[in-house]
């Protein structure tokens, strides 16, 4: 098994075995991402991903298999086809493949290419979405606009596809912190994922949010202003059936609901949490990380 500088992938993937389909990230242009700075983009030959799944035969019933790096559904079809194929082959206890994907990404597959995607056990795609605000999707250069967001979103969940979203608390700054969370809750409305998880930013040395940071032309916001961002999203947004996380090491205020059942006890806690305004209710800042 081989890696290539290094490897990201989402919490849920924890016991998941990594393989590096593609090195980097296609876009690899978002202005708060430092992810993939070391390495550029590559997709990997068939024959050394195929080598990679017969190193990893000795580990037995491997369940799920996640394809890095930064958005392997950008391999084209017929690649991607037989990717899925060789996991099916070499590892026949796979039964889940999830991939990174990018807005791009999905929009250039049809619903019945997604559809052969998942007859090979792809069965959840992450995609980062950030923001609602259309003028902040710009401003951080994430390279797809509101609509082509909610249409990518739309077209996994046709194809039968879990669809896990990522929003970055923070990313408005201080000026626009409402206006930020008001409109990524219209966008998870619009794009009613299955899973919903709520980073927070932190501003990455090489990265030209940080250059503005510096610069003091982006303020993040304070940890009492991300909760409250947190609690707009989950107050205004409305979902079908949702798992939604803030439980990632950025966060502050660690929650896990289901929505909309739990909806009024999470805002509750939250409320909670606002009043007492009690800096040792909060993950402390030296456990906070990326």
């Amino acid at each position: 098994m081989r890696y290539i500088g290094a490897v990201y992938r989402p919490p849920s993937e924890a016991e998941s075995l990594i393989i590096q389909a593609t090195l980097g990230c296609s876009h690899n242009r978002c202005s708060f991402c430092g992810s993939y700075q070391d390495k550029p983009f590559k997709i990997r030959s068939l024959e050394e991903i195929r080598s990679d799944l017969k190193d990893c035969a000795y580990m037995g019933a491997v369940r799920r298999v996640f394809l890095a790096d930064g958005d392997a559904l950008c391999i084209p079809q017929k690649r991607l086809l037989e990717i899925l194929k060789s996991v099916r082959e070499l590892l026949p206890s796979v039964d889940r493949v999830g991939v990174y994907a990018n807005a791009r990404d999905i929009l250039r597959k049809s619903v019945e290419e997604l559809k052969e995607l998942r007859a090979l056990n792809l069965r959840i795609i992450y995609l980062g979405v950030e923001t609602g605000d259309p003028d902040l999707l710009i401003k951080i250069c994430k390279g797809a606009t509101y609509d082509q967001l909610v249409e990518a979103a739309r077209r996994v969940k046709d194809a039968g596809i879990l669809l896990s979203v990522t929003v970055l608390l923070g990313i408005g700054g201080l000026d626009h912190s409402q206006r930020h969370a008001q409109a990524t809750a219209k966008i998870l409305t619009d794009m009613d994922p299955d899973y919903v998880g709520a980073l927070s930013v932190i501003t990455v040395p090489g990265t030209p949010l940080h250059d503005e940071y510096v610069q003091g032309r982006f303020k993040v916001p304070e940890p009492f202003e991300l909760i409250r961002e947190l609690r707009t999203m989950i107050a205004d947004s409305n979902f079908s059936n949702c798992v939604f996380r803030s439980n990632h090491a950025s966060n502050y205020l660690p929650v896990k609901a289901t929505l909309p059942g739990d909806r009024d006890e999470i805002l509750r806690a939250i409320d909670h949490v606002l009043s007492a305004e009690d800096r040792g209710m909060l993950r402390p800042e030296f456990l906070r990380a990326l």
